[in-house]
């Protein structure tokens, strides 16, 4: 038995645009235009759980993570965006493409990171359909891939809210922070995207906010 035969060349990769929706602009990073906005909205987070997951931070002052920015945030994969709420009038998260395989058509969305000002809001689910919609119809992927430590049981429930399906544990596959990590998989295809954006475009639509964003009907794909 063989592989379904696919006619596909290969995705492109993220460029240095801007990607405009509603509700958000994504940046790719620019250390004197975003990072001042970034650590005073990061440093919201008194107790740094925004941290727990990630296998860098917390900073304990604008100068480390400056330093950080520029060492790890400003490479082709990951390739790292800025995260402009245009009700905030400021730079208020990030997120990167990663794992980024043109042959293949696959990409990863990951480095999430919502300051308080992001989390449990419409900014942060038109982020994702933003780095969606971008990945599926601009570069041109076949496969959509949300991966986090398996026992961040936030990530879990977003990613499986977000549309994704669950594909399994890889055990024992990264060492973080002097700590094991399982990482659980998810994905989404391209085949599924037409059916997931109707979803989004729904949620998203201007009817089904009030004035402070207030949804009144949640995410659904059916």
């Amino acid at each position: 038995m063989f592989g379904k035969k696919v006619k596909f060349k290969k995705a492109k990769t993220p460029s240095k645009i801007k990607l405009i929706s509603k509700y958000v602009v994504l940046e790719p990073i620019n250390i004197n235009k975003h990072a001042k906005d970034l650590y005073v909205n990061f440093s919201k987070d008194k107790i740094n759980t925004i941290w727990t997951y990630l296998p860098y931070g917390p900073f304990n002052s604008y100068g480390s993570f400056k330093k950080w920015l520029k060492s790890f945030c400003l490479n082709k994969d990951p390739f790292f965006y800025a995260i402009y709420s245009k009700r905030h009038k400021q730079y208020c998260g990030m997120v990167s493409y990663l794992r980024i395989t043109q042959e293949h058509g696959s990409i990863e969305v990951g480095h999430i990171n919502f300051s308080p000002l992001l989390q449990n809001t419409t900014e942060g689910t038109d982020t994702m359909y933003l780095m969606m919609k971008h990945a599926f119809e601009v570069l041109g992927n076949r496969r959509y891939e949300w991966k986090c430590n398996n026992l961040n049981t936030s990530s879990k429930n977003a990613a499986k809210r977000l549309g994704f399906k669950f594909e399994g544990v890889f055990r024992q596959m990264f060492v973080f922070k002097g700590r094991n990590r399982d990482s659980a998989w998810f994905s989404i295809i391209d085949k599924e995207w037409k059916k997931i954006k109707q979803g989004y475009l729904k949620f998203l639509s201007s009817k089904n906010f009030d004035k402070n964003l207030k949804q009144k009907r949640k995410l659904k794909f059916y």
